[in-house]
Order: C-alpha cells, then sequence, then structure tokens
C-alpha cells in the first residue's frame, strides 16, 4: 500500500509539472477587454480558417476596433508562428490596425499531414497570400489592405508587392531579407571576432569547425545548427535583444502559450522541423533583392534593429538606398535586434501612427 500510494503521489507531482509546462486549453484567443473587464465593442479576437487548394490556411485576426485599416502579416520562420511574437511582446498592431497573422501552408494552424514538403513553393506561398489577401478585402470591404513582412516574410511579401500593387496601400519590411547569404557571412564573422574578444576559446572553435565559405554543405551545416542560434542570442543579436536562448524565449512559452490547444502547439513544432526540407525556404536564402526587386509600386517602409545581425541591418540600409518607390523610409530601432516592432513598442507607434493618419 505505500509503495501505491508513493507512485500516486509521484504521478500526481508529475502531472502538475506537466500542467504548469504544458497547460491544458481550447485554444481560444483571448478578448480586447476594457478597464472593467468588459469586451471592447467592435473588437475581434479569433482563428479562422480559408480554404486554399484543399488546404485550410490558419489565421489569427486582432483588432481593438474593426474598422480600423487590415494589415498582413507575413511572418519570419516559417514554421514558428508570428502570433507567438505578439504574444510574448504584446504590439501596437492590434491598436492601430486590424491584424491577420496567417500561418503558412505546412507550418502552424495551416499543418496538412496530407501535404509533402515538395509542393512548399515560393509560387504557392505567393498564391496562398493572394487568397489570404482577398478573403480579408471582402470580408472588411476593403479595396486594399497594408502588408507587413518579418524576415523570411519579408522575401514573400516583397514580391507579393511586386506581383498585385494593386491590393496593397503600402509594404512595411520589417527586418528585410536582402541578400541572405552575404548577410550570413557578416554575421558568422561578427559573432566569431566577439568571441575572439571576450577570450571564450571554446565558441572560438566551434566557429573555426564550421568555414561556411568553404563549401555549400559547410554553410548548410552552420546555418541549420545550434551554433548559429546559439551565438545569436547569447550574443543580443537574435530574434530579440533581451532573449538569450531559442528554449527559454521561444520554445517553453510556445507549450505554455493558451491560445493554441495541445495538438495546435504540438504542431507548431512540427512545423517548424518539416519547414526545413521546404523548397520556399532554400529559395529565400538564395534570395538576391538587388536582382530581383529594384523597384514596387507602393510606399515602402524599412523597420530595422541596429543589433540585427539576422537580416544584416547594413545590407538592409543598402538596399533601401537602392530600392525605387513612391515613397520609402528607413527606420532604425537603436536597441533592437531582429525584431524591432515588438521589441520597441513605443517608437513603433510613433511610426505606424505617423504612416498611416
Amino acid at each position: 500500500m505505500k509503495l501505491v500510494f508513493l507512485l500516486i503521489i509521484i504521478l500526481a507531482i508529475l502531472m502538475c509539472f506537466v500542467f504548469i509546462i504544458f497547460p491544458p486549453s481550447k485554444g481560444k484567443i483571448p478578448a480586447f477587454k476594457d478597464e472593467n473587464g468588459n469586451k471592447l465593442e467592435n473588437s475581434i479576437a479569433e482563428k479562422c480558417y480559408v480554404n486554399a487548394d484543399g488546404c485550410d490556411i490558419g489565421m489569427i485576426l486582432l483588432s481593438e476596433n474593426a474598422n480600423n485599416p487590415v494589415l498582413l502579416v507575413c511572418g519570419g520562420g516559417p514554421g514558428i508562428p508570428e502570433y507567438l511574437l505578439e504574444y510574448m511582446y504584446p504590439s501596437v498592431l492590434p491598436k492601430l490596425f486590424t491584424v491577420c497573422y496567417f500561418d503558412y501552408r505546412g507550418t502552424g494552424l495551416s499543418s496538412d499531414k496530407n501535404s509533402s514538403a515538395d509542393v512548399m513553393t515560393t509560387e504557392r506561398y505567393l498564391e496562398d497570400v493572394q487568397i489570404v489577401t482577398d478573403y480579408l478585402r471582402d470580408r472588411f470591404a476593403k479595396e486594399k489592405v497594408y502588408i507587413m513582412g518579418h524576415s523570411f516574410g519579408s522575401y514573400i511579401a516583397i514580391n507579393t508587392v511586386k506581383n498585385h500593387p494593386e491590393k496593397y496601400e503600402a509594404y512595411f519590411a520589417m527586418s528585410q531579407c536582402t541578400n541572405q547569404l552575404e548577410s550570413e557571412y557578416i554575421g558568422y564573422d561578427y559573432m566569431r571576432a566577439q568571441y575572439v574578444k571576450m577570450n571564450n576559446a571554446k565558441m572560438v572553435k566551434k566557429f573555426d569547425n564550421c568555414p561556411i565559405r568553404e563549401s555549400d554543405e559547410m554553410y548548410e551545416k552552420y546555418f541549420s545548427s545550434s551554433l548559429r542560434d546559439s551565438a545569436m542570442h547569447e550574443l543580443g543579436v537574435g530574434t530579440t535583444r533581451d532573449m538569450d536562448s531559442v528554449i527559454t524565449g521561444i520554445f517553453l512559452p510556445s507549450l505554455r502559450c493558451t491560445a493554441y490547444t495541445w495538438g495546435e502547439r504540438i504542431n507548431l513544432w512540427r512545423g517548424k522541423i518539416m519547414s526545413n526540407r521546404f523548397s520556399v525556404v532554400k529559395d529565400s536564402n538564395g534570395f538576391n533583392a538587388w536582382e530581383n526587386v529594384d523597384s514596387v509600386q507602393i510606399p515602402i517602409y524599412f523597420f530595422a534593429g541596429k543589433y540585427d545581425y539576422t537580416c544584416n541591418f547594413e545590407l538592409q540600409k543598402e538596399y533601401y538606398e537602392y530600392i525605387k518607390a513612391p515613397a520609402k523610409e528607413f527606420y532604425v530601432f537603436e536597441n533592437s535586434a531582429h525584431s524591432p516592432i515588438y521589441e520597441d513598442p513605443e517608437r513603433a507607434t510613433e511610426i505606424f501612427k505617423m504612416l498611416i493618419n
């Protein structure tokens, strides 16, 4: 009896631990409420889906006022939903826009067990963006919407506005992807030099064991390695300036995010792992903005973190000076890394109010 009782206690402790790390949830998006705890009139906080050639594309819509301009967000990754940044670092976006955070085909809320990695092409992703865009235009009775691209999503977004400028008011380029190969070289050299200054021989040796300029195989090994991510976050030049680990900064918070059900949270990381094989990811890594998009027909506004070494800050600035557009501006976030709108919401608020008013 004592053994049975002890096993029950141990099981209960384990269950409590699991529920703390991985709390159960119906996956409902938290509503926007006023100071009295009442739901804001005309606000939106919901999940919805639109069918795109047999795949249900999952979206999270957020807005304190559904009459606001509509903003479609093409998030980073692909794999880790952009909504997680909104969840961890609440931004100004839902205050000023009706925001659509959609998950790319094969990832997150858009996981599709019947789809294979080889169908995840740039063309397919761009077609999906058009389907989501048209859904938003129809639902909110807008002739045009705003579009924002973040990191990988900036590759998708800038090609979208290049092909279909008539559907978009303006493009917000956050951490714009320009020439990822060159960006990786710059980031590699910077991080290795930082560890040399810190007399961290162990990390210097790890970098020396991954000479990324020697071969494509070595570059691919480094790009998908834990060394790259761990070094970027340890040095404050990764996702955010204050995120020192992907595990504690993204993985564990994602498990606790009750906006997703248990199954949806598992699919987040299932999609992230699968996305490494998507051809659209390989395309984005080989993208050269100077060669492929020298102009756009709508205003383009860059949001760049000074400490961004995921999509290099200086390359973003050079591309801004190069690209032709009816209107353009380059906004520097002095103490931000790869996610400036989420890292410095006060500065983002000032900029967006100026741009949309």
